[in-house]
């Protein structure tokens, strides 16, 4: 099959190294332009640019597509039989989407239709979902929108974003070598837009924990968003970044610490700090901070911590 591929970030890479190990003909690569770091000292690759010059694939890297003659006409050049896409981060335009004869289709993080957009696998884990899994879907000109093609699905259970950003790009790649020598043979299923919701991209603001949600809330956000942006409090005028932590309800804890209290706690407010961690109600229960961070130091369990330092009960973090 002769493909162009479009990708930009690690969740990219482990799709275009398995149609390279299949034998399928890569035109070109087109990524995102070159960062530059360090105030203009350093140029930083894409982790997918990276992974096409070791295969020796010729790479493009348009600033923009949409209205980009030049770079359309390089394309329409090229006669792909097929463009396959994941995370590339810019929209195709229809001049695009139309080139190839069995379509574009895009390997999405998510079961659609369940999250389109930016970040569906943080978002699959805040919103409590219990699977998750991949989407390969042809490309329409909406977010997201086009007909799906083939799915593969995996409990979400206690993994972190960067756990299951790492399983679900392998298993990502895996289904669209499978899916692409059926194209022309399958036909597409239409997402029912009402089952849709949008995944925004994450920012480093997300992080800053809310004590007022519930425990539980909260722990799917620390896993969500490790190891980026991560979360953190305020103790005083010093950020303390949060790694690990448990929940339990009020009645968990009124067990746990054998018969006290939280009804009275303000969200927020530490209630006890011992070896097994910093205890802090949250939202009708506990959060209970086990690995945390302070600034300038390295991420260590909460009774390291203790050994030189203290945390007064009946302090309100923010």
């Amino acid at each position: 099959m002769r493909i162009i591929y479009m990708g930009t970030p690690d969740f990219a890479v482990p799709s275009l190294t398995a149609l390279h190990e299949a034998g399928n003909e890569i035109v070109y690569v087109v990524t995102q332009p070159d960062a530059v770091r360090d105030r203009g000292k350093k140029v930083k690759f894409s982790p997918v640019k990276e992974k096409a010059i070791e295969l020796d694939i010729p790479v493009l890297q348009p600033e923009r597509v949409r209205g980009n003659e030049e770079f359309i006409n390089t394309l329409k050049a090229a006669a792909p039989d097929v463009i396959a896409v994941a995370a590339y981060g810019q929209i195709l335009p229809k001049e695009v989407l139309d080139i190839p004869p069995l379509g574009c289709i895009n390997v999405h993080g998510s079961l659609l239709p369940r999250f389109r957009g930016a970040a569906p696998i943080q978002r699959s884990i805040i919103a409590g979902d219990e699977e998750t899994g991949i989407t390969i879907m042809y490309m329409a000109e909406g977010i997201d929108t086009g007909d799906m093609l083939a799915k593969v699905s995996t409990p979400i259970g206690d993994k972190t974003g960067e756990q299951l950003h790492d399983e679900l790009a392998v298993m990502g790649a895996k289904l669209l070598v499978e899916t692409i020598p059926q194209l022309g043979e399958i036909t597409g299923e239409k997402q029912d837009d009402a089952l849709s919701n949008y995944a925004p991209m994450i920012s480093k603001k997300e992080g800053h924990i809310d004590f007022t949600k519930t425990p539980q809330e909260i722990e799917r956000i620390i896993r969500a968003f490790t190891p980026w942006p991560g979360t953190y409090f305020y103790y005083g005028d010093k950020m303390v970044k949060l790694h690990k932590a448990q929940v339990f309800t009020a009645e968990e804890y009124a067990k746990e610490a054998k018969g006290s209290l939280i009804e009275s706690a303000a969200a927020g407010t530490v209630i006890a700090a011992s070896k097994d961690g910093l205890d802090i109600a949250a939202g009708g229960g506990v959060l209970r901070a086990v690995e945390i961070q302070m600034p300038g130091k390295k991420r260590v369990e909460f009774r390291e911590f203790l050994k030189g330092n203290s945390i007064e009960i009946g302090t309100v973090l923010g």
